[in-house]
């Protein structure tokens, strides 16, 4: 893992090597790549799918995303492994509201699935809504500068408009849920580092979850990735393949606020993407696959997530 991600660090050293004036336009667009900061698992939304395209700085679209899982309780040495299969349909944006200010929106539509050797069960509804507000406190302004720097802060909330179904607490995997029951709380930072047509994100997020009316409450969650991305753009095409990790890490799980055993964890991905634009319209794609992992005791392993959206450009 440590050569996979000393490979990610090396072209920013490339592009450190460079002299070059930089687009004022550039920086807005590259200003607003975020990744979303749901729960792992939890509302199958993806905490390392991304929250807002990097070709569209305002819009409103579509997005649907594909986790797989494999899940065993752990009993025996031969204890079966059953598949768990996430499918979620979301509709997304982000609305500017004043200068440096803008606000993000996700409302999700989950079908989940879990498939034994005996029977198979589904749950389907709609998911937690999540408002994030956003502020750029800090962007670099000068045409000739050599390196760009954009800066964001945010905080956020999640509504408990997804059913929590206490029942399904007693499965290996804790998050096969529709939503947490809960308000929680979102904390937001990024740092994007600019040279040319190249760049690098790091993004970072806390979730702070708080207890629903069923005496149960997911752990707080800390997400992170880091992205190098490319961007052509000529006449109204867009394109932009991006490289890199993310990865989140979640606190136990309690009930009654006692600590429920094995349901702390935690992923690393490597992620690939590609996001493709003309006029207002653009569509992407991204394909996530574990480097390494430790859910819930090793008794959930997480085999892939894909996601594709479409968008329309405010």
């Amino acid at each position: 893992m440590k050569k996979f991600l000393l490979l990610l660090w090396l072209p920013i050293a490339v592009l450190a090597s460079e002299k070059d004036s930089l687009s004022i336009n550039y920086k807005q667009r590259f200003a607003n790549m975020l990744d979303d900061c749901d729960a792992c698992g939890c509302s199958a939304t993806g905490g390392s799918m991304g929250f807002v395209s990097l070709l569209n700085t305002n819009f409103v679209g579509v997005r649907y995303i594909y986790q797989r899982y494999s899940s065993t309780d752990g009993l025996y040495a031969n204890s079966p492994w059953y598949t768990e299969q996430f499918n979620s349909v979301q509709i997304w944006g982000r609305i500017p509201i004043f200068k440096n200010a803008q606000v993000s929106v996700l409302l999700p539509y989950h079908n989940n699935s879990r498939e034994t050797e005996t029977a198979s069960h589904t749950i389907s509804g709609v998911g937690d809504l999540t408002v994030i507000g956003l502020y750029r406190v800090y962007q670099t302004t000068t045409d000739s500068t050599f390196l760009a720097h954009t800066i964001q802060l945010g905080a956020g909330v999640k509504a408990p408009t997804g059913k929590y179904d206490e029942t399904n607490n007693g499965s290996i995997n804790p998050g096969f849920q529709l939503g947490t029951g809960s308000f929680d709380y979102l904390l937001l930072a990024e740092h994007i580092l600019r040279r040319r047509q190249f760049g690098f994100q790091t993004m970072l997020n806390y979730i702070i979850k708080t207890e629903n009316d069923q005496h149960y409450r997911f752990g707080n969650q800390f997400n992170y990735s880091v992205t190098l991305f490319w961007l052509r753009e000529k006449d109204d095409f867009s394109f932009s393949p991006q490289l890199g990790v993310a990865g989140e890490v979640s606190e136990s799980n309690r009930q009654y606020d006692q600590v429920v055993a094995k349901t702390s964890g935690s992923v690393l991905f490597g992620k690939i993407g590609i996001e493709a634009g003309i006029k207002r319209f653009s569509a992407g794609a991204q394909f996530l696959l574990p480097i390494s992992q430790d859910l819930t005791g090793g008794r959930v392993d997480a085999k892939y997530r894909f996601g594709v959206n479409l968008n329309y450009s405010l």
